[in-house]
C-alpha cells in the first residue's frame, strides 16, 4: 500500500531533478537529486545496494541538493538494471536504467540489420521520388526552352527577314501591279 506523507511547511519530499548517462571509456551516471531534507543518495546494481563507500560512487550533498555519479569501469551484462535512488523521510523518487552492452552479437547484429533495412527502405524511396518527379522535371524544361526559343524568335526584328538566298543565282524579282492594272511585269 502506497502511503503519501504530506511534509511539514518549508519541507521537500526527495524528487529526481536531472539524469544521464554517457560511455567513453567506461559508463558513467549521474543522478541530482533535490529536497529538504537533503535526499539521501545511493546506487543500485542488479538488485545489490554498491555502497558509498566504494571507489565507483561519487556523491556531493549540498543541501536541498544531492548529486551522485558511479563510473564503472567493466560493462555490466546485457539487461542488467541500474537504478539511482533520492530518500528522504517525506520521500523517494528514483530512476531505473537498462543496461545494453555494446559487446553483445545480439545488440551488433540487430543494429547493423537495421542500419541494413534503413539503407535498402531508403533507396526505394529515393528511386520512387525520382521516378514520380521525373515527368514533372521533363515538363518544366520543355516548357522553360520553349520560352527560350519564343523570345529569341520575338528579338528578331520584322526588318531583318530569314532569307534562303544562293550567290550564285541571280535575284529575280517579281513585281505585281495594283488592283486596277490587269498586266503584270517580270524584272530579270
Amino acid at each position: 500500500m502506497l502511503q503519501m506523507v504530506v511534509p511539514p511547511k518549508g519541507l521537500e519530499p526527495a524528487e529526481l531533478v536531472s539524469s544521464s548517462c554517457s560511455l567513453k571509456k567506461m559508463l558513467q551516471c549521474s543522478c541530482s537529486f533535490h529536497g529538504v531534507p537533503a535526499p539521501y543518495v545511493r546506487w543500485w546494481l542488479k538488485g545489490d545496494v554498491i555502497g558509498i563507500d566504494n571507489p565507483q560512487v561519487t556523491s556531493t550533498i549540498l543541501a536541498p541538493w544531492s548529486n551522485t555519479t558511479i563510473s564503472l569501469t567493466e560493462m555490466p551484462e546485457m539487461g542488467s538494471h541500474l537504478l539511482c535512488e533520492g530518500k528522504n523521510e517525506y520521500g523517494n523518487h528514483a530512476m531505473n536504467i537498462i543496461l545494453m552492452s555494446i559487446k553483445s552479437p545480439l545488440a551488433t547484429q540487430s543494429f547493423i540489420n537495421g542500419l541494413f533495412q534503413g539503407l535498402v527502405y531508403g533507396v526505394i524511396a529515393t528511386s520512387l521520388l525520382f521516378l514520380c518527379l521525373t515527368p514533372c522535371i521533363m515538363s518544366h524544361i520543355r516548357k522553360t526552352l520553349s520560352k527560350i526559343i519564343a523570345v529569341i524568335k520575338a528579338e528578331r526584328s520584322p526588318s531583318e527577314p530569314i532569307m534562303a538566298l544562293n550567290p550564285e543565282e541571280p535575284e529575280k524579282s517579281t513585281i505585281m501591279p495594283s488592283s486596277g492594272s490587269k498586266s503584270m511585269n517580270t524584272l530579270s
